[in-house]
């Protein structure tokens, strides 16, 4: 059976609906970083959508290829993930969407090497025939972060953040968003597939 991370990492990825503290561990991922307006059609964030699944689902099916990747094992690919910022704020306006500055992000298994990880940007743009420039190979040290379930459009997350930063200040914390600690967001649900109401969305908010 595929391995699949939101279940055997539920921690990370399928956590309750109250706030709570989490401490995660390093993780690497295909990313590509941008701004912009998310829901431009066709726009920059689109277009690194498609670069992330592309070479996602590369090094997925190396398995049916010539190319061998060591201690590979079969698996789900895991959610879109994005940071969120914007620039010279040290909070983010939701409404604001064209001054949003982001890195777009798939986990790798630790079994991606950055050999295997240029292998299969140079193989995602040689069969999709695309620009693949963007694409980088990112570890990302998050580290105690305070975390959330929210569930509803992305415009209403600001009712589910209100809850978090309230938690923080009940137990003596703060949001620390300085270096490259960023307000977080992992997608489990499809837009496209899913009724606004019932989309699923994990909120993480790095802190001191």
């Amino acid at each position: 059976m595929a391995y699949d991370f939101k279940k055997e990492q539920k921690q990370f990825y399928l956590p309750p609906k109250k706030p709570h503290i989490v401490d995660v561990p390093s993780m690497n991922y295909i990313a590509v970083r941008g701004h912009g307006n998310p829901n431009e059609k066709e726009g920059e964030y689109q277009m690194a959508i498609q670069l992330l699944y592309a070479v996602a689902f590369t090094i997925k099916m190396s398995k049916k290829g010539s190319y061998h990747i060591e201690n590979y094992f079969d698996y789900v690919v895991p959610p879109l993930e994005g940071l969120w910022w914007q620039e010279g704020r040290s909070e983010m306006d939701m409404a604001d969407k064209d001054s949003f500055s982001w890195i777009s992000m798939i986990r790798l298994p630790d079994f991606v090497t950055r050999e295997t990880f240029n292998w299969a940007v140079s193989e995602a743009g040689r069969k999709k025939d695309m620009d693949v420039s963007k694409a980088f190979y990112y570890t990302y040290q998050e580290g105690v972060c305070v975390q959330c379930m929210h569930t509803g459009g992305y415009d209403s997350e600001t009712e589910t953040l209100s809850a978090m930063e309230a938690f923080l200040d009940e137990n003596g914390m703060q949001k620390d968003l300085s270096g490259m600690r960023r307000h977080h967001e992992i997608y489990l649900s499809d837009p496209r597939r899913c009724r606004e109401d019932r989309l699923r969305t994990v909120l993480r908010i790095p802190v001191l």
